[in-house]
């Protein structure tokens, strides 16, 4: 198997500071439990190493070959969360996944079940988690569910899912509604958990927030927020 390159200890110490950084924040906020996912798409596992080391546990990627290449080369007990658009046609590979601890990108009951069907026929350990992706600034170009669908779509994981464990739900976002304070995307997400919490009785996670706006996230109850380069620093493209 493939080693893992050692990061430098500048890289490492430089990873850590932002972690611990990040993490005080996290920590700080009203929303006392709240996860921190590091996104590490595009950066060299040498750099996830480093994070781990320092003890992040919880990382991101977008793209389902780049997580399944990370994924084998890196410690088991990291917990993957797959946070990119899902195919259909890719849950057979996300499922062979062992330590993929949340897919966070539901985006229809379809593809729920399907992604259902391929974790349990690879008969891995545990639930699969999963979170259903809303598109709370209604764009079209913008993938989640639309806001007066998302009941149907709980109900069909929670009674059709037996493989998933429904964790919460994801919003990314606008970009004007980012620059607004209070966010109305996040405003949106956290009534949808509401009244999702009196129509089902389930208690809801809340994923939402980044680097620019992670900490106003927290500020409005967010559960888990995905940073990536206030931890790695700018993101380079795959082909750089």
């Amino acid at each position: 198997m493939e080693s893992v390159e050692t990061p430098t200890s500048q890289r490492t110490a430089e990873i850590a500071h932002n972690l611990s950084e990040i993490n005080a924040a996290v920590k700080g906020s009203q929303t006392t439990s709240a996860r921190l996912v590091a996104v590490s798409k595009y950066k060299p596992a040498s750099d996830i190493l480093a994070a781990y080391t320092a003890g992040q546990r919880h990382f991101g990627e977008n793209y389902v070959q780049e997580l399944c290449e990370k994924a084998v080369l890196l410690p088991s007990d990291i917990n993957w969360h797959f946070i990119g658009r899902l195919q259909s046609n890719k849950c057979k590979a996300l499922a062979a996944i062992p330590n993929l601890w949340a897919v966070e990108t539901i985006d229809s009951a379809a593809k729920a079940r399907k992604l259902n069907d391929a974790w349990t026929s690879a008969d891995n350990q545990g639930l699969l988690g999963v979170f259903v992706q809303v598109n709370t600034s209604n764009e079209e170009n913008k993938g989640g569910v639309e806001r007066c669908d998302v009941e149907g779509v709980v109900k069909e994981i929670i009674a059709s899912c037996a493989g998933l464990c429904l964790k919460g739900l994801m919003t990314i976002g606008s970009i004007e509604g980012s620059n607004k304070r209070p966010n109305p995307d996040f405003l949106a997400l956290v009534a949808l958990r509401d009244e999702l919490k009196q129509s089902t009785g389930v208690d809801l996670e809340l994923s939402m927030g980044m680097s620019d706006d992670f900490v106003h996230a927290l500020e409005l109850g967010a559960s888990n927020v995905r940073v990536g380069s206030k931890i790695f620093g700018s993101r380079l493209s795959n082909s750089t």
